[in-house]
């Protein structure tokens, strides 16, 4: 799996855990370890920008996807697992300090930024969360995705509760 992490926030992140995090989800969805993904973090004028660009909405986000091959999982054990470029996930660490603190579960923003990358992930493999039931199953997975990694790494309790909307 290619994966690169840039940081370009200005902010001292956790970027092994995001790209550590990142190939998990990527593995648990079943996606050809030869495909490329690209995380990056950046401050919160840059993520302003983005979300009025692209999203017509004013402030800065926690996370923004931007898919290019339009990648999905498998749909049962046995189909070939797709292969290419999955696209960019984009995240604010200052949003996420700000939601990890503010979070009933409160966590810390390297925590926050571990979620919304399996958050950003699952939007690249098309999932999203405009439905009720669409939320269920996009939240759910993701949770399922982070506990396992957290699981795997002896990190103890559950992942922090989704904040991102």
């Amino acid at each position: 799996m290619s994966i690169d992490v840039n940081n370009e926030s200005g902010r001292e992140i956790d970027e092994r855990a995001i790209l550590d995090i990142a190939r998990y989800a990527l593995a648990r969805m079943r996606i050809h370890p030869l495909s490329e993904l690209s995380v990056i973090a950046v401050d919160t004028d840059a993520m302003e920008q983005l979300h009025r660009q692209w999203m017509d909405l004013p402030g800065p986000t926690d996370v923004m996807s931007f898919p290019m091959d339009e990648l999905r999982p498998p749909s049962k054990d046995g189909d070939e697992p797709p292969q290419g470029l999955l696209g960019d996930i984009v995240l604010c660490p200052d949003v996420a300090e700000k939601q990890g603190a503010d979070a009933p579960t409160k966590h810390s923003m390297d925590e926050e930024l571990q979620m919304l990358t399996v958050h950003g992930v699952l939007h690249l493999l098309g999932y999203d969360h405009e439905t009720p039931g669409e939320r269920t199953e996009m939240f759910g997975l993701q949770a399922a995705i982070v506990d396992g990694w957290r699981a795997e790494r002896g990190l103890e309790g559950p992942s922090p509760a989704p904040t991102t909307t």
